[in-house]
Formats: C-alpha cells, structure tokens, sequence
C-alpha cells in the first residue's frame, strides 16, 4: 500500500507539533532528539511553502534554493540565519557538538524561521 504524500496544510501542522517537541525535549535536557525536531520543524515549514508555491523540496538544495528565494523575495536575511541554525541542529543530532550557550543562542533563530515561514503560508 503507497503512503499518500502529505499536503501543505499537515506539513505545516507538523512543522508547529515539531516546535512544541523539540521544546519539551531541551527542557527534559534531550538535546540530540531536540536538535532534531528542531530541524524537522524547520524542514517541514520548507516544504509547507514549497507545495504551496509549486517548488521542488525534496533535496537539501531544492530546500536551501528555497530558502534563498523567499529571502530574496521578502528582503529578509534573518530566514537564510535561521535555515543555517536550524541546520546546525541537525548536525548536532549526529556529533552532539554544539555546547549549552549555542543551543540556547541559535534555538530561537530556528523558532523565527519557523513561524515566519507558517505565516508566509497563511498570507498567500
């Protein structure tokens, strides 16, 4: 049985669900399962966007050319900050390299883009 593809209403749904765990996670001092729902929320705005927009997503490249665009678009650097923090969270879910000041410093650049791209969706 095929799975059926998500729309960009669940992954936008998901992206949200996403934020709340990776919050639950830190706080339970989980960092690489935080880290990596971080980066999901993050991925799953992307693609949300994406599907909406009619743009390819299902590569690292097709995610970060997007990215660039919608920066580009709105005139806003912050969301290219936010799509490099969020993936150094999902480098972390790997090395656990990142220290406690870093979390803390770049999670919320992670949370920016996150909802700024959810609310990008909701205005179109």
């Amino acid at each position: 049985m095929a799975s059926k593809e998500m729309n960009a209403a669940e992954h936008a749904e998901t992206a949200r669900d996403f934020l709340a765990v990776s919050d639950r996670e830190f706080a339970a001092g989980d960092h690489l399962q935080g880290s990596e729902k971080l980066y999901g929320a993050a991925t799953q705005a992307i693609i949300a966007v994406c599907q909406q927009r009619g743009w390819r997503y299902k590569s690292h490249r097709a995610m970060q050319q997007a990215v660039t665009a919608l920066s580009q678009e709105y005139n806003q650097l912050l969301l290219i900050g936010g799509y490099s923090a969020a993936n150094r969270f999902h480098e972390n879910f790997f090395h656990d390299h990142l220290e406690d000041y870093e979390i803390e410093s770049e999670r919320p650049a992670v949370h920016y883009f996150v909802n700024r791209l959810l609310t990008l969706l909701e205005d179109a």
